[in-house]
């Protein structure tokens, strides 16, 4: 049992932490970019050369073609950095050009629809693929028995990250003058939306100086050795399939791409005999779809009902916020129960949330709801990350984690498609939030179906069999 305050949260070693730090990041692209600021200053930008709905259309289909992208190319990618034991460099590359993305759209003015769009799938794109490598280094920085309060540890970082920087955007939008911006009548376009611009610009500064621990604590994993390839040093692990170090000389590009195609169609193949993994997998996906689309479609829901945009901001934050706490709560309930039962609980509260929204009516049951989901939210997420991460081995975590970013992707189609039926059949959005439910309740039948411990167990013996440890950060083993 963890023995000291750090240690119960996660967060016990130098490299946890960093590891962690990489979700308050990012996170700040959810908040700020996709959900909060972004799609409002897109409408007002785009209001001279497209109507208001033909702009909400326009930023749903670009939501749609940078999840597309990702979904296409994160198992391909994924492979790549297992096999060129490059999942830093390439969570940089990937990093990099989102940063770059967002820090444009500081230079977006009226009229500027077209570039916007292209930037904000840019930047969706980049941190998405970011994440996968981000989220297939923790079995390799975290032992069997941490993994649950890490991954925990990271959605509570990533939610105080977030929500933390959304704060100050919203200040300096809603009251610029109190930092110095222009303020009052008579402002030219550039004064006025200035202070919208620097909080899109804030993204790109916070996420590049908050990923910078992950990249000076976290060590670059081992790379995989192909089996007509001379292993680099004698050890277990190199006689095997794995090497410490690079082989001498560059592998050409052809060849590599090659290579990798090839080990995607075999993870799809091999993926088969992880049973209790691609079981998890196809559960996860059914679950976060009801997940997704509550979050997708909430704001929508309480505008068309009458709350006000005020209102709907600051559920926004409350979620933010008191996902913190509850993230860390449902690592440590994992520690005791199990990160299965952990995720049924909330997947039962989920569906109570669904039952609930039904009979809403007011903003306080609104941002009771908002609260509600925030218990739950991200140690269901987290937990079923650290849950996947287990029944995986450890040295095809970068691939593996590709595909689980695919089922991430196609979880947010089939939830709003069964949302906006709904509607069409019966008339009415409170029948497609109650509708919502069957996403949970499928979910939970399969995820009752998936054997925990005889997939940790098939995991392990793949990655003993090639001398892998569960980690492979230098001391880590002999940590507290």
């Amino acid at each position: 049992m963890p023995s000291s305050p750090l240690a119960r949260l996660g967060l016990h070693r130098p490299e946890l932490r960093a590891w962690a730090m990489y979700d308050w990041a990012v996170s700040a692209v959810q908040t700020t970019i996709m959900v909060a600021v972004f799609p409002i200053y897109f409408v007002e930008i785009a209001r001279t050369t497209l109507p208001a709905s033909r702009a909400t259309q326009a930023l749903a289909t670009a939501n749609t073609i940078a999840a597309l992208i990702a979904a296409g190319a994160s198992p391909i990618l994924g492979a790549i950095s297992d096999y060129a034991g490059a999942k830093k460099r390439m969570l940089a590359g990937a990093m990099t050009v989102g940063v770059i993305a967002v820090a444009g759209m500081f230079f977006l003015h009226h009229g500027d629809a077209t570039l916007a769009l292209v930037l904000f799938v840019i930047a969706l794109v980049g941190a998405t693929l970011s994440v996968v490598f981000y989220e297939a280094l923790l079995p390799r920085v975290a032992r069997p028995d941490e993994l649950d309060r890490v991954s925990s540890a990271g959605y509570a970082l990533g939610y105080l990250g977030g929500g933390v920087l959304l704060a100050l955007n919203l200040l300096w939008i809603l009251k610029p003058a109190w930092f110095g911006l222009p303020a009052g009548p008579g402002l030219s376009e550039s004064q006025a939306t200035l202070p919208t611009r620097l909080a899109l610009l804030s993204v790109a500064v916070w996420w590049l100086v908050f990923s910078l621990p992950l990249f000076r604590k976290v060590p670059e994993p081992e790379r995989l050795i192909e089996p007509d390839e001379t292993p680099t040093r004698s050890t277990p692990a190199a006689s095997a399939t794995l090497a410490a170090t690079p082989p001498a000389g560059p592998t050409p590009a052809a060849s590599l791409l090659t290579a990798h195609f090839a080990r995607l169609g075999e993870t799809f193949r091999t993926l088969r005999g992880f049973r209790q993994a691609l079981l998890m997998l196809v559960a996860f996906m059914v679950y976060n779809d009801g997940i997704q689309t509550i979050q997708q479609m909430a704001t929508a829901y309480g505008t068309e009902i009458g709350i006000g945009r005020g209102v709907l901001i600051t559920a926004v934050l409350v979620v933010q916020f008191v996902g913190v706490p509850f993230a860390f709560v449902f690592g440590a309930l994992a520690n005791r129960i199990g990160a299965k039962r952990a995720i049924f609980l909330g997947l039962f509260v989920y569906a109570g949330i669904s039952v609930l929204g039904y009979f809403m009516r007011t903003a306080t049951h609104f941002v009771i709801l908002a609260m509600l989901v925030a218990t739950v939210q991200g140690g269901t997420q987290a937990l079923s990350r650290s849950l996947f991460a287990s029944l995986i081995p450890a040295h095809r975590s970068g691939e593996l984690f590709g595909l689980y970013s695919v089922f991430e992707k196609f979880a947010s189609i089939f939830g709003p498609l069964l949302f906006a039926v709904t509607i069409m059949l019966t008339g009415s959005s409170r029948n497609a939030i109650l509708s919502v439910i069957l996403f949970f309740i499928l979910g939970a039948a399969l995820l009752a179906r998936v054997e925990v411990a005889e997939g940790q167990r098939a995991a392990r013996a793949a990655d003993e069999g090639l001398g892998v440890l569960p980690h492979d950060i230098e001391g880590a083993a002999s940590a507290s």
